[in-house]
Order: C-alpha cells, then sequence, then structure tokens
C-alpha cells in the first residue's frame, strides 16, 4: 500500500471514528485499530489526534464547499446564490462541530476552544478562496465584501451554535438566520 492510500485509510478511520463516538471519546488507540495500522504508524503520519481530526474536518469542509459552490450556479441571480450558499456552507460547518467533535467537549474543554478558533479561521480562508475562484462570484464582488459576508455569518453560526442548548434551538436559529439576518449581509455584501 503507498503513502498516500495509508493515509487515506487512516482519515477514514479517523473519519468513521470522530463521527460516530466523536473526538473526546475516541483515542489514538481506536484509530491504529480502525485503520488495522500501529499506534507507531499513526505517529509517523500525524502529530496527534488533534492535527488528523483537523485534517479530516478540512477534507469534509473542503468536499461539501465544492459540492455546494458548482450546485448553486444554477440560482437565478447572485444575491439568491450567495444566500444559499452561505447558509448551506453553515449548515456543513454547524455539522462538523455537532458530528465531528461534538459541543459537549467544545464548550467544556480550553484545548477545544483554541482548536476551534484555528479551523475557524482555516474555514474563513477556505471559503473566501473557493469563492474567489468561483466564476458567478469572484469576477462580481471585491475580495474586501466577501470576507465581510463571511466572518460575519462564521460568527453569528458559532454564537448560535454555542449558545444553543437543544436541535430544536439550533433550527430556530438557523431559520432566524436565513430570514432575518442573512438578506441583510448578502445585500451589505453585493451593494
Amino acid at each position: 500500500m503507498s503513502q498516500e492510500d495509508l493515509v487515506l485509510v487512516i482519515k477514514k478511520a479517523a473519519r468513521d471514528l470522530f463521527r460516530k463516538y466523536g473526538y473526546n471519546k475516541t483515542s489514538v488507540n481506536e484509530l491504529a485499530k480502525q485503520a488495522n495500522i500501529s499506534k507507531v504508524t499513526f505517529y509517523k503520519y500525524f502529530s496527534s489526534k488533534e492535527t488528523i481530526l483537523h485534517e479530516v474536518l478540512l477534507d469534509y469542509i473542503r468536499e461539501n464547499v465544492q459540492d455546494i459552490l458548482s450546485s448553486g450556479v444554477r440560482e437565478k441571480d447572485l444575491p439568491t446564490f450567495l444566500a444559499n450558499t452561505i447558509l448551506r456552507v453553515s449548515r456543513v460547518t454547524y455539522t462538523v462541530c455537532n458530528e465531528f467533535v461534538g459541543w459537549e467537549f467544545i464548550r467544556e474543554s480550553t484545548n477545544a476552544q483554541e482548536y476551534l478558533k484555528t479551523l475557524s479561521d482555516d474555514l474563513e480562508f477556505l471559503l473566501l478562496s473557493s469563492f474567489i475562484q468561483n466564476e458567478a462570484i469572484g469576477n462580481t464582488i471585491v475580495e474586501e465584501k466577501l470576507t465581510f459576508l463571511i466572518k460575519t455569518s462564521k460568527n453569528i453560526v458559532f454564537s448560535f451554535a454555542f449558545t444553543a442548548v437543544t436541535d430544536a434551538d439550533v433550527k430556530k436559529n438557523f431559520i432566524s438566520f436565513q430570514k432575518e439576518i442573512l438578506p441583510y449581509l448578502v445585500q451589505a455584501t453585493i451593494a
């Protein structure tokens, strides 16, 4: 098996286990066992459990952002395209935190807070570069306005995700964001 294939096997094992049990309840021993490798081999390719989590999450987000951007090309106008794209990406971001990491761990751990800041910054960079490369967006809206839209949306989604107690609260917050906040953010971005 090539090194690239082995890394993919390890990432798939991590993705499956993080999604099933969450970051906090998954050990490096379990990751190695699931990937059918030794713990030493795991550390040869990833310096820590946090490192593989980060790579798995960015891979997942990158795949979804590309799917979202390519499927949204059919939207009839730029404001609708932007609003729908931001909303879909926000849901992907929430899913990542909810299903892979786990909100209990995020809310209770100082290390998770630092990690989430890094993930948030990387997500922002990924979105901005993806949006700039997208013809419908990149040729129409200046980078500073895209940065405003992405940063503001990301901060709002993370803030309500941190304060929501139940999934019903999250759903209400997403609906509120979609109907009451996002249209104004998009309008400010394309103005």
